[in-house]
């Protein structure tokens, strides 16, 4: 059973549950924030004179007992039948707000509960990456960003995957590792149908130049699959490094850069029965025997829908 409350923060929680219909819940590994969205049809509570929907109010969504979705209403429209239409997104909503940090020898952890304390948003678990980033100057980004950057940099240093979101009301910061869903999905197991593609368009680099600027000039490293550049032409990634960083450390940057953007990107879109442990950042076995697929893959953004009894979801994979 589906459950929906809204919190009006005023002492009124209000179950929806039954009046509610046509819901989605959509998680995106990185960029966005997760949402719910939902109608709500003209009837029960909604003739009470005390119901009101407010944006600031609190969704809370929960599934046969399971915590699905914790967030805020941010957009609310009306129709001429009278039926209400909610969007709520999760706490990182929040960090699309932009500022400044300056931050020195912090792992991811450090600079989530920096920017967390800073916004009056609440942390939850996060796993230690054991990568301590030297610095990171950032001047009017939004805060989303400069925890992607510092997950980023943290795994281009590790070659580790950490995937951050809010977990029910908390910031989270998970090693996809651990993360697993414990079942399949393919052939036998939930799937529907999927679309498999192959691409060196958005995240596919056969030459790699790292640089560092020394006193007035530029230094260059750089790492190139000669094999690659004589299929796919010359795909170059041209990014500056800290300036602290040792010629050991750029190529072993390089190295890690180029196990990791050097190969065709490879995404699988998959419709399959609805499960609500299946969320963005989490690592799912997939097994298709007509592709040859039998192997885990990262749950890229996944839309779940709602309607009834019915349970759907739509997820976009990606090999890592």
């Amino acid at each position: 059973m589906l459950e929906i409350l809204l919190d009006n923060k005023n002492g009124n929680v209000w179950d929806l549950s039954q009046i509610a219909k046509d819901l989605t819940w959509t998680t995106t590994r990185v960029g966005r924030p997760a949402s719910v969205e939902f109608t709500i049809i003209n009837s029960g509570i909604y003739q009470d004179r005390a119901f009101a929907v407010n944006n600031g109010d609190i969704a809370r969504v929960r599934k046969d007992g399971a915590n699905v979705f914790y967030g805020y209403v941010f957009s609310v429209k009306i129709n001429q039948d009278a039926e209400i239409s909610v969007k709520a997104y999760d706490q990182v909503r929040y960090l699309l707000n932009k500022s400044t940090y300056v931050f020195k020898g912090v792992t991811t952890g450090d600079v989530i509960r920096k920017i967390a304390a800073d916004f009056n948003l609440k942390v939850g678990l996060i796993d230690d990456t054991g990568h301590r980033i030297p610095s990171m100057v950032e001047d009017g980004q939004t805060l989303l960003d400069i925890i992607e950057k510092a997950n980023t940099l943290t795994m281009s240093a590790t070659g580790r995957f950490f995937v951050f979101f809010d977990d029910f009301g908390a910031l989270s910061l998970r090693d996809v590792r651990s993360f697993e869903a414990g079942f399949y999905i393919g052939d036998g197991s939930l799937m529907t149908g999927f679309e498999h593609s192959r691409d060196i368009d958005q995240d596919t680099y056969n030459r790699i130049k790292l640089y560092k600027k020394e006193t007035g000039k530029r230094e260059v490293y750089m790492a190139q699959d000669s094999a690659n550049i004589a299929r796919w032409g010359v795909l170059q990634l041209y990014e500056s490094v800290d300036e602290e960083k040792n010629a050991a450390q750029i190529n072993e940057l390089l190295t890690q850069l180029t196990r990791l953007k050097n190969r065709e990107q490879k995404s699988l879109k998959i419709e399959a029965i609805g499960d609500i442990r299946v969320r963005a950042g989490i690592y799912l076995p997939v097994v298709i025997e007509s592709l040859g697929i039998n192997q885990p893959m990262m749950v890229d953004e996944v839309t779940h829908k709602f309607d009834g009894e019915d349970h759907t979801m739509s997820l976009t994979l990606k090999v890592i």
